[in-house]
């Protein structure tokens, strides 16, 4: 990763790692999609506090900090791009079809975790078609996956990863149009 690079799914990997935050890259991604999505704030708090997430090592190091903070500035910019460039954090097309598979389940278990720790009064304001996409998502979350045919997996996972792609989107949308004070919340 450049400094001025995105941060990838390998970034956050290893920042897991490191922090021992037994947790998984995609579903730590989806969190902090969710929580921003859901119109959460990291105004004066950290990522893993917002996320109420704990590590067995100790206070991270300054640049993890500063890795996260980074990772939250790429989430909200995403999330709000008007070109739609947004896109969970999976891992990379060449690895194998089940791993990718129980990472986007990860990305979406993540994701109504954080937008529930969100828990803005916009949620309350949901309209019928972004609660059937949460509805969607559970389902999503829910998933164990049987693999038979690998072209027809393959466009299966595709077909789901933007349908979530665009949920997010969505979500985020609908919940900070509720909570102007939702924008621009990564400092």
């Amino acid at each position: 990763m450049t400094a001025a690079g995105p941060v990838g799914h390998d970034d956050i990997d290893a920042l897991i790692m490191r922090l021992r935050l037994g947790t998984e890259a995609s579903e730590l991604h989806g969190s902090l999609c969710g929580y921003m999505a859901g119109g959460g704030s990291l105004r004066g708090s950290s990522v893993l506090a917002a996320l109420q997430l704990d590590g067995e090592a100790t206070d991270p190091s300054v640049a993890d900090e500063a890795l996260l903070q980074q990772l939250a500035r790429q989430c909200e910019a995403e999330l709000a791009d008007p070109e739609l460039g947004f896109e969970p954090l999976l891992p990379a097309d060449d690895r194998p079809l089940a791993e990718r598979a129980e990472a986007m389940v990860d990305w979406c278990r993540g994701f109504l975790g954080g937008f529930g720790l969100a828990g803005t009064a916009a949620h309350a304001q949901l309209s019928e078609e972004a609660q059937e996409i949460l509805r969607d998502l559970g389902t999503v979350a829910a998933s164990s996956f049987d693999f038979g045919n690998e072209a027809e997996d393959e466009d299966a996972l595709i077909e789901v990863q933007e349908f979530v792609r665009v949920a997010a989107m969505l979500l985020h949308t609908e919940c900070t149009a509720h909570d102007p004070s939702a924008s621009g919340t990564v400092h």
